[in-house]
């Protein structure tokens, strides 16, 4: 961490959490600071309150960089949020062109804080097909 700016809008990732949780939601909260250091976005998870299992606040703003920056705008910015994203909100992360993350609580931390845990795995199964599978995927990345 880079000092006394990256702990003062990571407290505010924090407050965020604490109003959606002030809000029925779960307690997260993310923002996106541009290269001036300017807050370009807040959010809150919404999850509960909008019935959307995706509506993650780092989800959110990985979708309003990737669609609102400019790619090198993006990779300038920084998120700071109330916990390490999960692998969902780390795909689109991944995927937005934002240039760094920095979080309070790991995912690790989060889970010793659930008094049951986290959500249980789901079986998967896989690779199968790759003959087939591979057909319309080759070629479309450079």
């Amino acid at each position: 961490m880079s000092g006394a700016v990256d702990e003062a809008l990571l407290r505010r990732a924090i407050a965020l959490a604490a109003e959606a949780r002030e809000g029925g939601n779960p307690p997260f909260g993310s923002l996106l600071v541009g290269p001036d250091g300017a807050v370009l976005v807040e959010e809150r998870n919404s999850s509960i309150t909008d019935s959307d299992i995706t509506a993650h606040p780092e989800l959110k703003l990985a979708r309003w960089a990737a669609r609102e920056l400019d790619p090198e705008t993006a990779a300038g910015t920084t998120m700071y949020t109330s916990c390490e994203p999960c692998g969902m909100c780390a795909g689109a992360l991944a995927r937005s062109g934002i240039g760094r993350v920095v979080f309070a609580l790991s995912g690790e931390q989060l889970n010793g804080l659930k008094t049951g845990g986290g959500f249980p795995a789901v079986p998967t199964e896989g690779p199968f097909l790759f003959e087939e599978a591979r057909v319309p995927v080759e070629g479309y990345y450079p």
